[in-house]
């Protein structure tokens, strides 16, 4: 077996633009579930722990290996996804929350004042 079909290869379509996603073959889960907690530092044995009820071992260690063998691409790909999740976030914190999370907030802010005032 090839390393590649661990794997499903896709453009995606986002407002900045199309960028490559890369997923466990017929599964969620992206490429980049398993390789940021390696690259901070984590054993393969604890990233299966976290997802082995969607991966195997052979899946998360076929996304090291995949990785380790096209380290320059990957680091651009996995900085690619960071640079869209920071575009996307900051898309998100300029947007005007819905009106249910405005009362929430509201009524949060009235019961922390109330209770300051009982205090």
């Amino acid at each position: 077996m090839r390393l590649e079909d661990y794997f499903e290869f896709e453009k995606c379509k986002t407002p900045y633009g199309e960028i490559d996603r890369i997923r466990f073959k017929d599964r969620r889960i992206s490429l980049e579930h398993v390789l940021d907690p390696y690259l901070q530092g984590e054993s393969a044995e604890r990233i299966y722990y976290s997802y082995r009820h969607s991966l195997t071992l052979e899946q998360v260690y076929a996304a090291i290996t995949y990785y380790l063998g096209r380290k320059e691409a990957m680091d651009a790909y996995l900085k690619e996804g960071r640079d869209l999740e920071d575009k996307l976030y900051q898309d998100h914190l300029k947007t005007d929350p819905p009106e249910v999370v405005k009362r929430l907030l509201s009524l949060t802010a009235e019961r922390a004042h109330s209770q300051t005032d009982n205090g």
